[in-house]
């Protein structure tokens, strides 16, 4: 199958996707804050640069879009079906770096959450989650949307 836009229109269209400030990456930044919890955005000294980092708990929260990351299962991470042998590596790759980020930061003494684009749209689930892998049930309960 070819693509329905020219190469120019194509690149441009790719270059417009952001990998930081995103709505899912925002949602969890906005459950976190309603938690009370102090971040920081983008560490770069870190493996992966991790969309949040949480330094009074140790942890490391990526958000990751489920096309991009690969996410198991997920009906959004599908392959495209032309240039399958590009994509396949491209994306393959994306989730073999974040497996080896993930791992560096856990031997550097990191605790890593991974949210995915899909968990997202479900705020109260979301918080819920959040909470419980942050320890803080207590603040999430009785908080309904």
């Amino acid at each position: 199958m070819t693509d329905i836009v020219d190469p120019a229109t194509r690149s441009r269209m790719m270059a417009g996707i952001r990998n930081r400030d995103t709505a899912p990456e925002m949602a969890v930044r906005r459950e976190l804050y309603s938690l009370g919890i102090h971040y920081r955005l983008h560490n770069g000294k870190l493996p992966g640069r991790p969309d949040i980092v949480i330094r009074r708990l140790h942890t490391v929260i990526f958000v990751h879009g489920c096309y991009w990351h690969r996410h198991p299962g997920c009906r959004l991470a599908y392959t495209p079906k032309s240039n399958v042998e590009f994509w396949q590596r491209k994306l393959e790759g994306n989730a073999i770096r974040d497996i080896e980020n993930q791992a560096r930061l856990i031997e550097m003494g990191w605790r890593v959450i991974v949210i995915w684009e899909c968990e997202v749209h479900d705020r109260t689930a979301l918080r819920e989650r959040l909470a419980k892998l942050l320890g803080m049930e207590s603040e999430a309960e009785g908080i309904t949307e």
